[in-house]
């Protein structure tokens, strides 16, 4: 405890999960405190526009307009009528002994917890493809951020490529916002798509909708295509080569590539905090273990997609278990959870759907010439890789201490993933046996000049 009868609950993110979670600890009496990157709460998926925006909620997030606007109102009634505190524009960039080091405009400052909530979300899962150290390649997260907070498209001529929903979704919202979207690549074929069908049976409405989505694509989308290489001059991107499901080669002119495969939990501050983590076979990443409501030891507690990959749904049902078990264990009255749990179940199984229907590229990973970069921010190709693997084994942090993949200013978000499935090829062991890079402080680049502005 901080000396105060009042427990300090600190809440880290301001998505779905977190303005969730905050609600309910505020119902029972509580002051949480919200940190949160964004200038406003609403998160990546329901992220706002600067002031003064033309676009409404309905043009902006479709069919979950609604949502996004219930989440925002209730979130902005509770900071304006002081039930919470928001900081905004602040990074947690360390975890250590119940105190946080938080990144703000101010310069680096400290803040104690007694319990913390972490609803840290996910970021683009990208896999390598030749030449996508190129400029004008960019994360599908990066294109609906710009299409969303700035109303602009990150090119003239725009091709994407991955698999998974969001692939789909970019592509529509770039074509409704009038971009010329050349074309739309999945790598998962018909029938890959098709093995997933038991899992998105558990929302039907929704597997409706993404079919719909396609359908707007038109001729557009190409389903079990085969990624080759990004063309690019001194000036960008030019063309993408590929093959299509009938291996017949493809040259696609753009100035710009959107890349994503489903999506990562964001864990770093997971690791910091001292969570458990396990192997997820299906998903290809490492997850902190937590129980049902989300408690992961340590007065630790995960919401949302940084725990499981379950969207902006779940993400909401997450933050409530999670508040209400800290209430649980601080031995405060708690909300019901019973239904809230069913909810996840079903979420869970269709989440797992989407995990078989769309798959993570491992096998087009692991065929990478040795000549292409798989660590942008250190300029490490996979011949480094497999190299370091020859050295150190098949160990994740032995080849990142020789190779440097993963050492840059994205710490391994972009190439972790990837340079795991090498490792793992290199030496003849399955990818949870590789292990996962070591969670490093700070989390966020930070400049020294923060730290001796803060507190």
């Amino acid at each position: 405890m901080n000396g105060t009868s009042t427990p300090r609950v600190v809440i880290v993110g301001a998505g779905p999960a977190g303005i969730r979670a905050a609600a309910t600890l505020v119902d029972a009496g509580l002051h949480p405190v919200v940190i949160d990157e964004g200038h406003r709460a609403g998160g990546q998926i329901y992220r706002r526009p600067p002031a003064g925006f033309a676009r409404t909620p309905k043009q902006l997030y479709g069919s979950e307009a609604a949502k996004a606007r219930a989440l925002h109102t209730l979130f902005d009634r509770l900071a304006e009528k002081g039930r919470l505190t928001h900081c905004a524009l602040s990074s947690v960039i360390a975890v250590h002994e119940g105190r946080l080091q938080v990144l703000g405009e101010g310069g680096v400052q400290v803040i104690g917890y007694d319990r913390l909530i972490l609803a840290t979300g996910a970021s683009d899962r990208v896999a390598p493809v030749p030449g996508w150290q190129s400029a004008g390649v960019y994360s599908l997260g990066a294109a609906q951020i710009a299409l969303k907070a700035q109303g602009v498209a990150l090119g003239r001529r725009i091709v994407l490529i991955g698999s998974g929903p969001l692939l789909t979704l970019v592509g529509a919202q770039l074509l409704k916002a009038g971009a010329d979207v050349a074309a739309v690549l999945d790598t998962s074929s018909w029938h890959q798509q098709m093995r997933g069908f038991w899992g998105l049976a558990a929302r039907p409405v929704v597997a409706l909708r993404g079919l719909v989505l396609r359908a707007r694509l038109g001729r557009r989308y190409h389903a079990g295509v085969a990624l080759d290489s990004i063309e690019a001059d001194e000036t960008g991107v030019t063309a993408l080569r590929w093959r299509d499901a009938r291996g017949r080669e493809r040259l696609t002119p753009c100035d710009m590539i959107g890349m994503g495969w489903h999506l990562r939990a964001e864990t770093q501050l997971a690791d910091l905090a001292g969570c458990a983590f396990t192997y997820d076979e299906q998903w290809r990443q490492w997850l902190p273990k937590t129980d049902a409501m989300g408690r992961a030891g340590n007065g630790v507690y995960l919401a949302g997609d940084g725990a499981r990959l379950l969207g902006a749904d779940g993400a909401e049902i997450a933050g409530r278990l999670a508040a209400a078990a800290c209430l649980s264990d601080l031995g405060r009255p708690a909300p019901s959870v019973s239904a809230d749990l069913r909810k996840l179940a079903r979420l869970e199984r269709f989440a797992r759907g989407l995990a078989c229907a769309f798959p993570w590229p491992s096998a087009m990973v692991r065929a990478l010439p040795d000549d292409a970069i798989v660590c942008r921010c250190e300029n490490v190709t996979a011949g480094a890789v497999r190299e370091g693997a020859d050295f150190g084994g098949g160990e994740a942090n032995r080849v990142k201490s020789l190779s440097r993949v993963g050492m840059g200013r994205c710490q391994g978000r972009y190439c972790q993933l990837a340079a795991v499935e090498l490792v793992a090829a290199q030496t003849g062991c399955a990818p949870g046996a590789v292990g996962r890079f070591r969670g490093q402080a700070p989390v966020r680049p930070a400049l020294i000049g923060a730290f001796l502005r803060g507190s």
